[in-house]
């Protein structure tokens, strides 16, 4: 485990690395254009982002350089800014893992694309700025009827969602579904993917404000502050076939005793693990605390199955990149057929970035957050984010509040 995660760590920070040479070069030549990115500055609270100016960087052999339009904002993004997930690169960086626009140049030896080309892209960090450039595996052309904001909302979310319900949980006909955090990105997309197969059941569990927005897009749906175990149970006594898992702790355990015989548990987040404005050794401690310790011989003697999924890590260390573009295939003709659609909540500009930030945190999102290049700010919002600011770094959110929901900025 230790020399994986060291292995990882060498390849992240290879990849930072080799942008920042490639930057210092630019520079170096005196002919080194500039651009707005996002950066953190260490890890810590939101007084960590900053929007600053840094050299463009140009594609090496095999990538694609492009010209952002939009960038995705997920609850993964918060828990880096923290340093809570493993093996972070040395800050400072520029985070984000998905970003949509516009190709602008390709490197040396780099098929399959041409300047104009619509695309949306996966990229090792790096993603929250005017331009990126990112190795042509990760990039994929996008139909012209898909907006950018579309696009950046689509990627990571619907091909996380597409693979654990088909490549690991083998999702077929009749079975039944339980997803946490129903109304987030991936919570929705799981909804609109069981929708296109016939006779399954969805049981949503969201925050009760929520409920309204989402009640249609699930079956069930029932309030993450309430007993859900007995409430599921009420309408399925043997449990369900599929349960996706974003939070962990307490509800690891919950989750595994509504697990149907031959059922599959899938935990591909943490979140419960973030409850403050900064990394909280306390909720670490709490949420492993609350994990149920899973026992082999019970899983064999009640025929379940625990899975694990992390897509960024099947993309940039496991190199499944043919497996990854298979799937994205089939979503882009899933959205072209129109039965699948990602939900944007809200979109922001780069100097919004620690607001659009503190709703996720808030849970406050129904959809994708959207980091929109092009945005002009909202007036006294963007002069925080290019400034350092300590207020709020040390506040801790309670557990279940949800009073925090603040109005989306929806363009």
């Amino acid at each position: 485990m230790a020399k994986e995660a060291a292995e990882m760590t060498e390849e992240t920070q290879f990849m930072i690395d080799k942008n920042m040479g490639r930057e210092a070069t630019d520079a170096e030549s005196g002919d080194a254009k500039e651009m707005r990115a996002v950066m953190l500055a260490g890890f810590g609270g939101l007084n960590k982002l900053r929007v600053t100016k840094k050299a463009m960087p140009e594609p090496q052999e095999g990538e694609v350089k492009i010209h952002v339009k939009a960038c995705g904002l997920n609850f993964l993004d918060l828990m880096v800014r923290q340093g809570t997930i493993d093996c972070p690169p040395k800050p400072p960086l520029v985070p984000g893992f998905e970003c949509s626009g516009i190709v602008e140049a390709v490197g040396e030896h780099t098929k399959g694309f041409e300047i104009g080309d619509r695309v949306v892209a996966f990229s090792n960090y790096n993603a929250w700025a005017e331009v990126v450039c990112t190795p042509a595996e990760f990039v994929y052309k996008i139909p012209e009827e898909m907006t950018f904001a579309e696009a950046a909302g689509f990627a990571l979310n619907f091909v996380a969602a597409y693979m654990m319900l088909f490549e690991v949980a083998r999702l077929q006909r009749g079975m039944s579904v339980l997803v946490h955090s129903a109304g987030g990105a991936v919570g929705q997309a799981v909804a609109q993917l069981c929708s296109t197969v016939p006779d399954v059941t969805v049981f949503g569990i969201a925050s009760g404000f929520k409920h309204t927005a989402i009640r249609d897009s699930v079956t069930h749906l029932f309030d993450r502050n309430v007993d859900y175990v007995q409430e599921v149970k009420k309408i399925s006594p043997e449990g369900v076939d599929i349960v996706l898992d974003c939070l962990c702790g307490e509800n690891t355990g919950k989750s595994l005793c509504l697990l149907k015989p031959l059922g599959t548990y899938v935990l591909y987040g943490a979140s419960n693990m973030v409850t403050g404005e900064t990394k909280s050794f306390f909720s670490f401690a709490k949420s492993w605390w609350q994990v149920e310790k899973v026992n082999p011989i019970k899983l064999y003697e009640e025929n379940k199955t625990i899975a694990g999924f992390s897509l960024l890590n099947l993309l940039f260390k496991q190199n499944k990149c043919g497996l990854v573009k298979s799937v994205m295939e089939k979503l882009l003709s899933l959205y072209k057929a129109e039965k699948i659609h990602p939900v944007v909540d809200s979109l922001w500009a780069l100097e919004e970035v620690k607001e659009a930030m503190q709703r996720i945190h808030d849970r406050g999102n129904i959809g994708k957050l959207i980091l929109d290049i092009e945005k002009t700010p909202t007036p006294l919002m963007a002069s925080d984010s290019t400034e350092t600011s300590e207020a709020g770094e040390e506040e801790e959110e309670p557990e279940g509040d949800d009073s925090k929901e603040r109005m989306p900025f929806i363009h």
